[in-house]
């Protein structure tokens, strides 16, 4: 672990600290960050925009994240619960475990098999397994906007995974595995809970209100004025400012307080899809594409545009495709090709620890990824698009 970077962000609160000191070498955290509160406080359309995408990126997603996570992270501490051991004990059902890991939202389960594996914990129908049913970040994204859509993804990318990580491990390649405590080498301590990471959860509890009444369509503009408003640009804010100085790139170190895991990971997360949001209402508002005219052009290619760019390591891109399918972009087949094919962040401890693994995951997952997206594309065209 880079202990450099755990002391500077554990004293980055306080006043005083140089920049060249606060932020890691490279970082492009604070030019984003100092981006988004320009574009929020803009004038005019542009700014009117960008505040009402970022009220629904914390109200429809951010929030539901957040709790999401407290209620997992906080049951871990509370109960002991430690999932990784689980699967280390459980041989018999270690493949349907571990796609269980992957299928769970966000990119925690899925680093927990790889680090697994990388001790001889597990095997490597299991790494498969649990790539394969892993939809990342972007699964929160779809959970919260299109749970129609979450209730078919999910579940299939799990039996997928299942039947294909039993494929691997009976008639699969076999690796050399190098054993290392890569799970606490890869994922940095975030340290003491700040001041900044309580502020973050006093201010999901209103924001998560906010969100359970738009889910029953309530107006809480013609109720409550710009409460909403400022609930949500301050919970945006203080997330961005954990962000910005966060040495953690996407996944907390389960030996971290719960809150502070909550709200690293949640604010990692709200970035992306705040991202996403503004990518395509810029691109309607101030651009002359067409961007449904586009796509229609190239909908024979749009599966196997989503599998390609599930390629990708990180969420980034794959909450990217979430939002242009929740758009009415792209079909559900190039949905479901991403969803099998993208390894989300777990790709990048794969990569540091054997390269090798983490290339033919990647490439096996590409099978189910074409048969299932192209299957849906030919057989169901109009499935929940």
């Amino acid at each position: 672990m880079n202990f450099t970077r755990q002391t500077t962000y554990q004293n980055s609160f306080s006043i005083g600290k140089s920049l060249r000191d606060t932020f890691p070498r490279g970082s492009i955290r604070p030019l984003v960050a100092l981006l988004l509160i320009v574009l929020t406080l803009w004038p005019g359309h542009l700014g009117q925009l960008t505040r009402a995408m970022i009220v629904d990126a914390y109200t429809q997603v951010s929030v539901f994240v957040a709790a999401t996570l407290l209620l997992i992270y906080g049951a871990e501490r509370v109960f002991g619960f430690n999932i990784g051991n689980v699967l280390q004990r459980s041989k018999t059902f270690e493949i349907p475990l571990a796609a269980f890991l992957g299928a769970i939202p966000g990119c925690g389960g899925a680093v927990v098999v790889v680090a697994a594996y990388s001790s001889g914990h597990a095997s490597f129908g299991a790494v498969v397994a649990t790539l394969i049913a892993t939809m990342g970040d972007a699964a929160f994204l779809l959970i919260a906007t299109r749970p129609d859509a979450a209730s078919v993804v999910l579940p299939l990318s799990f039996l997928v995974a299942t039947l294909f990580g039993w494929l691997v491990d009976k008639w699969g390649p076999v690796f050399k595995v190098e054993r290392g405590d890569a799970k606490t080498d890869l994922i940095p301590r975030i340290g003491k809970t700040q001041w900044p990471h309580f502020i973050y959860l006093t201010l999901v509890v209103p924001g998560l209100v906010m969100g359970i009444c738009q889910l029953f369509q309530v107006n809480l503009v013609d109720i409550l004025g710009i409460f909403p408003l400022i609930v949500a640009l301050a919970g945006t804010f203080t997330g961005l400012f954990i962000w910005t100085f966060s040495p953690v790139k996407a996944m907390s170190n389960p030996n971290d307080n719960p809150v502070a895991r909550m709200s690293v990971e949640t604010s990692f997360i709200s970035i992306w899809v705040i991202g996403a949001f503004l990518l395509y209402e810029y691109l309607v508002a101030f651009t002359p594409l067409n961007l449904n005219e586009i796509f229609q052009v190239v909908t024979p290619l749009l599966p196997l545009v989503g599998i390609v760019v599930g390629f990708i390591p990180g969420c980034g891109p794959q909450v990217l495709v979430t939002a242009l399918y929740i758009n009415g972009l792209l079909p559900f087949a190039a949905l479901l090709g991403n969803a099998i094919s993208n390894d989300g962040d777990a790709l990048f401890p794969a990569i540091a620890i054997n390269p090798k693994i983490a290339f033919w995951a990647t490439l096996i997952s590409a099978i189910p990824a074409m048969f299932l997206a192209y299957g849906f594309y030919f057989l169901f065209p109009n499935f929940l698009n």
